[in-house]
């Protein structure tokens, strides 16, 4: 996947933003959802939504389903996140820009890069590779125009990623956090609202 998009500052205005669901997003799958945007361009737009667990699923069982030799008791400590509806069985592991894989690895922020290759999942299980890693299955994906029109109807705010908002293991809170971050207090949005 990372070999197929362009590099940090050659995509859109919202690579490595967030998008923050107004109260009124009326598509279940993403309601209070928080979104850091991973690759923007004029085609499509790809992001991870960073505060929604896949419930029952353990990240070191899933490793060893794809025949990831993990130590005992060696894998890190990973919630398995639902990135969003597409492509559910693929794995995104977003990460601290201290680990790198080449031709692999996609800058998203100064601090945050994106891998999907099973080098990152290999050095996760055994207890090694980046410092601060989330891992999801899935993500969220819009076509040309679309994340776009969702925008003008009100549907997101954009915000500034932060390490709390993208690794903390607090999910429940990351909406509110997230809005809270722009100074806007969850009760007073309204759907005609604007971007912040």
């Amino acid at each position: 996947m990372a070999r197929k998009l362009k590099r940090r500052g050659e995509d859109g205005f919202l690579n490595g933003k967030l998008l923050i669901a107004m109260p009124t997003m009326m598509d279940p799958r993403f309601e209070k959802s928080v979104i850091l945007v991973c690759h923007h361009t004029p085609e499509t737009a790809m992001g991870l939504v960073v505060n929604k667990a896949i419930g029952g699923m353990n990240f070191e069982k899933l490793l060893r389903q794809l025949h990831i030799d993990t130590p005992v008791g060696q894998a890190r400590d990973l919630t398995v996140h639902s990135g969003g509806p597409v492509e559910t069985s693929r794995g995104f592991v977003l990460h601290s820009a201290d680990y790198n894989v080449d031709e692999a690895t996609l800058p998203v922020t100064a601090d945050i890069a994106l891998t999907a290759t099973m080098d990152v999942l290999k050095a996760l299980g055994s207890g090694g590779g980046p410092t601060r890693a989330f891992f999801a299955l899935g993500y969220a994906g819009w076509r040309a125009g679309q994340l776009e029109s969702e925008l003008v109807e009100n549907a997101w705010l954009i915000g500034e990623p932060d390490e709390e908002i993208v690794f903390g293991r607090a999910l429940e809170a990351k909406w509110a956090l997230a809005l809270a971050k722009l100074g806007v207090d969850p009760a007073m949005v309204s759907d005609a609202s604007g971007h912040a």
